[in-house]
């Protein structure tokens, strides 16, 4: 809470025009997001589309450089364990076995690998900021090997969806009190 304390601080001290720049990086920010971001631009005074867009835009552009990111790094891991596969079956007949996963980040990714299978992209997408944030789940969908357009269509609807309906929401609380 004190981190949000302080950015609505900044938020009401900084010129006009810097304020959306304020709520664009609090959007980057997991835990805060658009969601957080959009509530702490209204409550320091900006108007609430111009901090509702600006929230949107810093929490998306934050997961766009992460699911490329992701992406790039599962590719080059990908790519990597399969030429080491193709030299070691040509020198030794076999494949030399990999060291399992902790049992926490196994039961981690089994929960996501079943609520994937379950949902799909656009419903791990669109409940996942119920849990998590859209940073985490996103790097998940790309490291599960989700093509990074398809990521970035359901996470920006998400954070469209979410970030407007709490938009919607504190915008009314803060116009009925004032």
């Amino acid at each position: 809470m004190n981190l949000i304390e302080t950015f609505q601080g900044f938020v009401a001290q900084v010129p006009e025009l810097v304020q959306p720049l304020i709520v664009a990086l609090a959007g980057a920010i997991p835990f805060i997001e658009g969601e957080g971001a959009v509530s702490i631009g209204i409550i320091g005074g900006i108007h609430p589309v111009v901090a509702a867009i600006a929230a949107i835009v810093g929490n998306f552009l934050c997961v766009a450089v992460l699911v490329i990111a992701s992406s790039g790094a599962r590719t080059a891991i990908v790519n990597r364990s399969r030429s080491r596969e193709a030299v070691l079956a040509g020198t030794s007949g076999g494949v030399e076995s990999i060291p399992a996963e902790s049992e926490r980040g196994g039961a981690r990714r089994e929960k996501f690998q079943r609520a994937f299978e379950r949902y799909g992209v656009p419903g791990v997408s669109l409940l996942g900021p119920l849990l998590l944030p859209t940073q985490f789940t996103a790097t998940m969908l790309a490291a599960a090997g989700v093509g990074k357009v398809r990521i970035l269509i359901w996470q920006a609807v998400a954070i469209i969806g979410w970030t407007t309906i709490v938009a919607v929401i504190v915008g009314s609380a803060v116009y009925a009190i004032r």
